[in-house]
């Protein structure tokens, strides 16, 4: 079994963006730690959502939580449409 990554996205849903994104490897101290100053730092923002994942890869968080990627679950809902969201 391999170990476990911990990564910190911050996802601005206003602006459609991923605002951060932060590979900690598997330093679980230092993921939470940023994950309760990026709560302090978007705290009054209502559209950024600040997620703290755990993952084998990036490669499997971008399939797990495509919605905060580029290539993620909307640009595909977008092209399948042919239109934009």
């Amino acid at each position: 079994m391999s170990a476990i990554l911990n990564f910190l996205i911050a996802f601005d849903h206003g602006k459609n963006e991923m605002v951060e994104l932060t590979d900690f490897g598997t330093d679980l101290d230092s993921a939470t730690s940023a994950y309760a100053d990026a709560e302090t730092k978007y705290r009054d923002s209502h559209t950024i959502d600040i997620v703290l994942v755990g993952s084998d890869s990036l490669e499997s968080v971008k399939v797990t939580h495509s919605n905060y990627f580029k290539d993620g679950a909307i640009k595909r809902i977008e092209e399948a449409l042919n239109i934009k969201l």
